[in-house]
């Protein structure tokens, strides 16, 4: 065999070698558990409610703490401070362990009272009409959501809807509070006797809308879901449209081209003669 043969087959075996020991090697580490590469899980502060909190409350020290989450787990608005929850008035009720949001809970220094509990280009609106809330039996109550509906009377010198309608003016409205009231009361029915006014959270457009409508017709609540945010395909309904559809006309008589005559009256019956 001549010199160069040799050293090829030499490198082969060299090479191989170098191979056989590099795949055993990644080999051993593959099942070793102290090489695996383990992730890296960041945790960060944040405020969570010590125990169930109802709407409206102020939160106190003791009615928060901080507790560490997985910084992918944590949902934008999270407070990570104690002293940013501390003395703010909630807008949703927490159950024990929540997370504490920034848009759950009044603006900083806004006060107590129902000016606190108004977000930021929201608008509080009260509807005074005394059977405001009719349609629901006194069932409504502070944080339920609600369709407003519209009730109009025949506009002078039109025949277009046959002498009213119903449409709905805005949907999907939040009862800030029931007269007075802005906590459910423990039965959870307001007595329609005592009923006088409700205060809607509305923008400043929906306010306007409310305003012109109670001045112009009647305002009425429709109680809804307060998980069902999609909006209702509704047009608006009239008194024509509540009417039966009318009768279908008999048909005409067909001409025979007979005239019938009474020739006379002979012992109470009717003879009947033709030409």
């Amino acid at each position: 065999m001549s010199v160069r043969s040799l050293l090829m087959v030499a490198l082969a075996l060299i090479l191989g070698g170098s191979a056989a020991v590099l795949v055993n090697s990644y080999m051993q580490r593959a099942h070793d558990p102290k090489s695996a590469v383990v992730p890296v899980v960041v945790s960060v502060p944040v405020v969570v409610a010590v125990r169930d909190l109802p709407r409206w409350e102020s939160i106190t020290p003791e009615a928060v703490k901080i507790k560490q989450f997985p910084e992918d787990l944590v949902p934008p608005g999270a407070l990570s401070k104690l002293e940013d929850a501390v003395n703010r008035d909630i807008f949703v009720p927490l159950t024990k362990d929540d997370w504490v949001l920034e848009s759950n809970l009044a603006p900083k220094g806004a006060g107590r009272g129902l000016s606190a509990q108004i977000p930021s280009g929201m608008r509080a609106y009260t509807v005074k009409v005394p059977d405001v809330a009719q349609g629901v039996a006194g069932f409504i109550l502070p944080g339920n959501r609600v369709d407003v509906l519209l009730s109009l009377g025949e506009i002078s010198g039109t025949n277009e809807t046959g002498g009213g309608s119903t449409s709905t003016l805005l949907e999907n409205v939040e009862i800030l509070a029931v007269d007075q009231k802005m906590d459910a009361p423990s039965d959870n029915k307001v007595d329609t006797k005592d009923l006088r006014s409700v205060t809607l959270l509305v923008t400043p457009q929906q306010a306007n809308r409310l305003d012109l409508g109670q001045n112009k017709g009647m305002l009425h609540l429709a109680l809804r879901n307060r998980e069902d945010n999609k909006a209702a395909q509704t047009k608006p309904e009239t008194l024509n449209d509540l009417r039966p559809p009318p009768l279908p006309k008999a048909p005409e008589p067909h001409p025979t081209g007979w005239i019938r005559t009474i020739r006379g009256v002979r012992e109470g019956a009717v003879f009947l003669q033709t030409p």
